[in-house]
């Protein structure tokens, strides 16, 4: 990617070393959207060693995230003054998603309302709760920022073989695709529609939801190279090939665990790519439908 002399994005919030962003609270009804695949992977080790059942696995982590004290939020640096290459790097991307969708949402008589983007180490809290590196990056949308420690862009290309720098952006405009879907009133829906069907039905409904946010996530990598030629040869091939990494199949498969569709989040590998590349192809959030 052509990022280096790019302008930050002025929106990152930059809690790495401090320990006060690990102590949170709640906000009801706020929860991240999805297990990262930090997650995943922790879910995948304990049920193949304990036998246990996944998706229960899955809801007990959730409700760790979200059990903790209240305490102030500290204060952090703000203004995309990360200093070092990596942390740059994140805010670069970010000023890019909010170009692609500010263009997006002005062409149709709204304005995009930009999100913050927290990088943090270790752990921290949210709207939605305590969460670990362990989870991996998450969008809360009850604050509407999205939270990444950047130690998962490592687990990226030892854990899954998916190096790169665009691998790296497909997971910060992936989240930003959540952010979209949120100012749109989409994780509304879903919520409302997960409390009336099934646990599998539920699970359907959010593989849904994070094969959008993939297919958004194409949309801006369509106008980033488009508009402003900011990828390089190669790049998509780096983007689908973290996107196949990351189905919860090859997680589960690579894991030493059944395949278990009924227990996925975020998608298969087949799915995973197919819906961005379709992002990457039309430009076009309409074609992102994953519902329909």
């Amino acid at each position: 990617m052509r990022w280096r002399g790019q302008s930050g994005s002025a929106n990152v919030e930059d809690r790495r070393g401090g320990r006060g962003g690990m102590l949170g609270g709640r906000i009801p009804g706020g929860r991240p959207l999805g297990v990262g695949c930090g997650g995943i992977i922790l879910v995948a080790v304990l049920a193949l060693v304990f036998g246990a059942d996944p998706q229960q696995l899955f809801e007990v982590l959730e409700q760790t995230q979200a059990t903790t004290r209240q305490q102030p939020m500290p204060a952090p640096r703000q203004g995309g003054e990360a200093g070092d290459e990596l942390g740059q790097f994140a805010s670069v991307v970010l000023a890019d998603t909010e170009q692609t969708w500010g263009g997006i949402f002005q062409r149709s008589g709204t304005r995009y309302r930009e999100p913050v983007m927290v990088l943090f180490s270790d752990a921290v809290r949210s709207a939605c709760g305590f969460n670990s590196a362990a989870t991996g990056p998450f969008y809360c949308p009850a604050d509407g920022k999205l939270y990444l420690d950047l130690g998962f862009f490592d687990q990226l290309e030892r854990r899954f073989g998916a190096p790169g720098d665009f691998a790296q952006a497909y997971v910060i405009a992936h989240e930003v695709g959540h952010h979209v879907q949120n100012l749109w009133g989409i994780n509304e829906q879903v919520e409302r529609a997960r409390r009336q069907v099934s646990r599998a039905q539920g699970n359907e409904l959010s593989v849904r939801m994070e094969l959008q946010a993939d297919c958004l996530a194409g949309v801006w990598a369509h106008h980033a190279h488009a508009d402003r030629r900011l990828l390089e040869p190669g790049d998509v091939e780096e983007g689908l090939r973290a996107a196949a990494a990351i189905g919860d199949d090859n997680i589960q498969r690579s894991s030493g665990m059944r395949v278990q569709p009924e227990s996925w989040t975020h998608g298969s590998s087949q799915q995973r790519v197919s819906w961005l590349r379709r992002g990457m192809e039309t430009g076009d959030p309409d074609a992102c439908d994953t519902f329909g």
